[in-house]
């Protein structure tokens, strides 16, 4: 790509909200090879991690060099994260993969989010009441309500509510049925840590809690969600920078989240196009895929990044 100069200009007024009908050679207009070019545009990123700064196992290339070139610029860094786990947690990680807080400026994530929620349910905004909850979700990410006031139960009989952290792969997928649906059946709610359908680790593709949402959406169910694309996750990013949406860029993966999300709080976002959609656009790690990739996957999409680039790079 060629388009890498200090006074890139947005190639229509509509950031937020253009028509398929200007097609590829728009998105060809779009796709930058990385943030330089527009960061003097922006106070603030809210960074997505799995997909962008790091594959679940280290960081990818760039990333950290980036991370590094926005702070250098002065400008303030909120991850923003739809990991089902505490924030504390996840600073753990990122430290053990060389990402430490110095890098950036805050860290939110959708388990910090859900946590807090039901931390304070009885407060009656969170959806939920009772204090007996069936986990579903893998072991380790249990403990997510760790420190809460809550009974973790096994049968649906049981239950106030349902906690979904993600796909439990010692766990038939015929027993995780039956549970969702005697619990849709007796209305119980489902408080959902990660609304994202599914996410790469290490390169592999693995199921996340958002699809047992859509299960149980589909079989009648309540489901509240808490992370990404809902508001409540990108005005506490917001806050915690002191910035105005115009201020500030997205960067993520996943259209159906980071992008829908950027878009319905007016944030410009630039999607990462080797993240979860990198087979759908038929390209390698880094690499650009062909424009009319990008316009086919968009035409089924109501979804709309500001701008594209291959990698979080600088």
């Amino acid at each position: 790509m060629t388009h890498m100069h200090s006074n890139w200009t947005m190639p229509t007024a509509r950031r937020h909200d253009w028509s398929m009908a200007e097609g590829a050679p728009l998105i060809a207009e779009r796709m930058l090879p990385g943030l330089a070019a527009i960061a003097d545009r922006y106070s603030g990123f809210i960074l997505d991690l799995w997909g962008v700064v790091h594959d679940g196992e280290r960081p990818y290339p760039g990333a950290v060099a980036a991370l590094d070139a926005i702070a250098a610029k002065g400008a303030g860094v909120c991850l923003l994260s739809n990991s089902p786990r505490r924030a504390s947690e996840v600073a753990a990680m990122l430290q053990d993969m060389g990402v430490g807080p110095a890098r950036y400026d805050h860290l939110v994530t959708s388990g910090e989010e859900t946590f807090a929620a039901l931390r304070d349910r009885h407060s009656g905004s969170s959806g939920v009441s009772g204090s007996c909850c069936l986990h579903l979700g893998p072991r380790h990410l249990a403990t997510l309500l760790d420190r809460l006031d809550v009974t973790i139960v096994e049968n649906p009989s049981a239950a106030d509510f349902l906690v979904a952290t993600g796909f439990d792969a010692t766990r038939p997928a015929r027993e995780v049925a039956a549970v969702l649906r005697a619990s849709a059946q007796r209305a119980l709610p489902m408080v959902c840590a990660n609304p994202d359908l599914v996410v790469l680790i290490g390169g592999r593709v693995h199921w996340c809690a958002g699809a047992l949402a859509l299960q149980y959406e589909e079989l009648g169910g309540t489901v509240i969600y808490h992370g990404k694309p809902t508001a409540g996750v990108y005005r506490q990013c917001l806050t915690r920078l002191g910035l105005a949406p115009r201020e500030v860029l997205a960067v993520g993966d996943a259209l159906r989240t980071d992008v829908a999300g950027a878009n319905a709080m007016m944030i410009d976002v630039a999607l990462v196009t080797s993240g979860i959609h990198r087979e759908e656009l038929g390209a390698e790690w880094g690499v650009f895929p062909d424009p009319d990739r990008i316009a086919a996957l968009l035409e089924v999409c109501p979804h709309r990044p500001t701008l594209m680039i291959p990698a979080l790079r600088w």
